[in-house]
């Protein structure tokens, strides 16, 4: 596999499958197996920020898996399986003290609540050092909203991090860049 997931293949709860009326994707019979690989997936995200969002897609739906959620987890093994050189590397750079942000966001990707995906990683120098996907705890009403929510979430995290580093005696160049993919988010 060369992706974790399928592009935009949504992934639906049982209790969403019973409300519209679909009913082909069985639940799993013994769901101790999905959720000791969820687990051993959520561990593996430690090093793999490839996976992060794939995994925090597939562990909502711990309690009652699907069919359809034991083949996207095997699906992710199988892509680890294809990319094993993959993961973060540590390394020395030219400007170590350098904090570069990247942030995006997915509009009402989860089709259970609506509510939209955050997803950030921080950079320092050349090493990735921070990285999360999570759902938003609010639904957001435009994709602008969804932007200016994940943008404030990597606030928090820069102001968190930058303070680690002073404390640690690695003063932070100053400005620290953010890259984003929203125009009307940053104004």
């Amino acid at each position: 596999m060369s992706t974790p997931l399928e592009f935009n293949h949504k992934l639906t709860s049982l209790e969403y499958d019973q409300s519209v009326g679909v009913s082909n994707d069985p639940e799993l019979d013994d769901v101790t197996f999905y959720q000791r690989l969820i687990g051993k997936l959520l561990y593996l995200t430690i090093t793999r920020p490839d996976i992060c969002f794939s995994v925090q897609v597939l562990s909502q739906f711990m309690q009652h898996p699907k069919t359809s959620h034991w083949e996207a987890a095997l699906r992710i093994v199988k892509y680890i399986k294809r990319s094993l050189g993959f993961g973060v590397l540590l390394s020395k750079g030219t400007e170590p003290s350098k904090l570069t942000r990247y942030c995006d966001s997915d509009w009402a990707s989860c089709t259970n609540t609506r509510r939209s995906v955050t997803g950030y990683m921080v950079k320092l120098g050349d090493s990735l050092i921070s990285w999360k996907s999570k759902k938003q705890q609010t639904v957001s009403r435009s994709s602008a909203e969804a932007k200016y929510r994940s943008l404030a979430a990597l606030v928090v995290e820069l102001v968190w991090l930058a303070g680690l580093l002073k404390e640690l005696h690695c003063p932070v160049v100053s400005p620290i860049l953010f890259f984003t993919d929203s125009k009307s988010a940053t104004r």
